[in-house]
């Protein structure tokens, strides 16, 4: 397999499982200062919850990836073929919109944030870099979201 079907299959699955491991290994490394060693890493729950931020944004794209979003289909069930492929390229097209303005209001907010001096108070991170999650998971969804609409209409809808 190409490297780059790979990272189109797989870049967000990678990243959230390595967060998520990331995340485990730091909760315990926690507890076992805190209650075994006496001495607790302050820095390392702020770290779990920008991590945990991140996995939200980028779980946004991977759910787009695999088509699980939450959905109300009651009216989509109700139309011909025909409707709901243009009901649900309206809804992807509007969609990806959001997403895009997410990635452009995202990198623009994060980027008034860096011209900042504020920092995380634990770890003393810039919180940009914290911030940057949202212009990436906005490009990511963007992305699988184009991509959603090249398969319904090469394939149509379900």
């Amino acid at each position: 397999m190409k490297l780059t079907a790979i990272i189109n299959e797989k870049l967000e699955e990678w990243i959230l499982a390595a967060s998520l491991g990331f995340i485990v290994l730091l909760v315990i490394a926690q507890v076992i200062s805190r209650y075994i060693v006496t001495f607790p890493m302050g820095w390392s729950v702020e770290l779990s919850r920008y991590i945990l931020i991140w996995i939200a944004w980028i779980s946004a794209s991977y759910a787009v990836q695999h088509n699980t979003h939450i959905r109300v289909e009651i009216l989509k069930d109700r139309l011909s073929r025909k409707y709901k492929k243009i009901l649900e390229l309206i809804i992807l097209v509007l969609w990806f919109a959001f997403a895009l303005f997410l990635a452009i209001a995202g990198t623009h907010f994060t980027m008034s944030v860096g011209k900042t001096t504020q920092y995380s108070p634990s770890l003393e991170m810039p919180m940009w870099i914290v911030y940057l999650g949202v212009p990436i998971a906005g490009l990511l969804m963007s992305i699988r979201l184009f991509q959603q609409v090249m398969i319904i209409l090469r394939n149509g809808v379900d």
